[in-house]
C-alpha cells in the first residue's frame, strides 16, 4: 500500500519515523513518501520536502510568512494528487495539517492523524473540522482521550512513542556529573536567537561550570557559534540530545517536546521559553492551559519551573536552577518523572497505530468503501 506521511517540526519527524518503521514492519512493500526529515528519511521514507521549509512559530512569523506557506500548501496538494495514496497520514503540526485534512477528506482520500494537535490548550472548536475528516485519531498523552470524549470523539490512546523508544534503550545510562549543565535552545531559527543569547549569558554567570549545547541538524552551526563561540565552558554537541543528556547534572530545555524527552531520560531541568513580544501577548489571551511544558500538563502540577519571556533572564536561569539542585527538590523531580514514564508507557505504541490504519485501509478496500 501507499502511504504519504506529513511532519511539519524535528519533533513530528522523530515520531513519525517510529510509526513509519512500525508500518514498514507490517506492510514490507508499503511505499513512503512525505514532508518531514533525517529521521523519516531513515525508516526508508522519500523525503520530497524538509521540514526546515516547513517550521514557523508565532503568529507574526506565520503571518510574514504567509505566500510561502501557501505555495507550500498548493505543492502538498499536488504531490498527494500525484501519488494518490491509500493513507494519509498527519503528524501534529495543526495549522497545515489540519487545513490539508479538510482537503483530502473532499478528495476522497482516507485521512489518519497521528498525534493530535495540542487543540486542549487552544482552538478546541477545531475537534469538529477533526470528527469531519479524520478517519482515526492517535494521541500519545493520557489526558487527550478525555479531552475529545468531550465531543463525542473516540479516539485511541497508544502511549508515547518517546518514552517507549527511551525504554528499550538499554544501553544508554544517566551518569550525572556536579556542574554539568545540559542546554537545549529548540530546533527553530527564531526561538534559539532569542534563547540562545541567554544560555550564553547564563554560562559567563557560572564559570566554574561546562556547558554543553544540543545542536540539531538542519540548524546552521554559525548561528550557534555567533553566541558561543568564545566561552570556554561551552561545548557544542552535534550527535544527538542524549549525549547532551547523558552527563548532566541538570538541563535548561526550550519548552517543546525535548522538555518530555529530557524528562524520560531522567535529568531535572528548567523549562524556558521567549518569542516574539507580539505572537506572545496574543497567546497569553487565547492558550487556555496552566503550564506551557508537557511534564507539568502530564503531572497535573508545577513538578518543574517554567520561564517564560521576560523572566527568561540569566540570572533567572541562575537561580531557578540552584533551587531545582536542593536535595529535596531534585529527588522530587526525579520521582515525578518515574510517575510520567509509567503512564505514558501505557498503550501498544506505534505498533498498534500502525496496524490499525494498515486495518482500517485494506477493510475499505475490500469492502469498496468511498471514503
Amino acid at each position: 500500500m501507499k502511504y504519504f506521511i506529513l511532519a511539519g517540526e524535528a519533533s513530528g519527524d522523530k515520531q513519525a519515523a517510529l510509526l513509519c518503521k512500525a508500518l514498514k514492519f507490517h506492510d514490507p512493500s508499503a511505499k513512503m513518501i512525505g514532508w518531514g526529515g533525517e529521521a523519516m528519511a531513515d525508516t526508508g521514507v522519500t523525503i520530497t520536502r524538509h521540514y526546515r521549509e516547513l517550521a514557523f512559530m508565532g503568529f507574526v512569523e506565520v503571518i510574514r510568512h504567509l505566500p510561502q506557506i501557501m505555495r507550500n500548501f498548493k505543492t502538498c496538494r499536488r504531490e498527494i494528487l500525484t501519488f494518490q495514496p491509500d493513507a494519509l497520514i498527519l503528524v501534529d503540526y495543526p495549522g497545515f495539517n489540519l487545513r490539508m485534512a479538510k482537503w483530502a477528506q473532499r478528495q476522497g482520500i482516507r485521512v489518519y492523524y497521528y498525534i493530535s494537535p495540542q487543540l486542549w490548550a487552544w482552538h478546541t472548536s477545531r475537534v469538529h473540522d477533526i470528527k469531519r475528516a479524520v478517519r482515526r485519531m492517535y494521541v500519545i498523552l493520557p489526558f487527550e482521550k478525555a479531552f475529545y470524549a468531550q465531543y463525542g470523539m473516540e479516539v485511541m490512546y497508544i502511549g508515547h512513542p518517546l518514552a517507549k523508544a527511551v525504554s528499550s534503550r538499554s544501553e544508554w545510562k544517566w551518569e550525572p556529573e556536579q556542574k554539568h549543565i545540559a542546554l537545549l535552545p529548540g530546533s527553530r531559527k527564531n526561538e534559539i536567537g532569542l534563547i540562545l543569547p541567554e544560555m550564553a549569558r547564563l554560562a559567563e554567570r557560572m564559570p566554574d561550570h561546562v556547558f554543553h549545547v544540543a545542536a540539531v541538524p538542519h540548524i546552521p552551526g554559525a548561528l550557534y557559534e555567533k553566541w558561543i563561540s568564545h566561552l570556554r565552558n561551552v561545548h557544542l554537541v552535534t550527535d544527538g540530545m542524549e549525549g547532551v543528556l547523558r552527563k548532566a547534572e541538570v538541563a535548561v530545555v526550550t519548552s517543546g517536546t525535548a522538555t518530555l524527552e529530557t524528562a524520560l531520560y531522567g535529568v531535572p531541568q528548567v523549562v524556558v521559553y521567549k518569542g516574539n513580544q507580539i505572537s506572545f501577548q496574543i497567546a497569553r489571551r487565547l492558550i487556555r492551559v496552566k503550564y506551557i511544558s508537557l511534564v507539568n500538563l502530564i503531572a497535573d502540577k508545577p513538578l518543574i519551573p517554567e520561564l517564560i519571556q521576560h523572566d527568561c533572564t540569566a540570572a533567572q536561569i541562575q537561580m531557578t536552577l540552584t533551587e531545582i539542585r536542593q536535595p529535596d527538590r531534585y529527588t522530587e523531580i526525579v520521582d515525578g518523572y518515574r510517575q510520567i514514564r509509567k503512564q505514558l508507557l501505557e498503550g501498544s505504541g506505534p505498533e498498534e497505530a500502525a496496524r490499525d490504519i494498515i486495518g482500517d485501509v485494506q477493510t475499505t478496500h475490500v469492502l469498496g468503501e468511498v471514503y
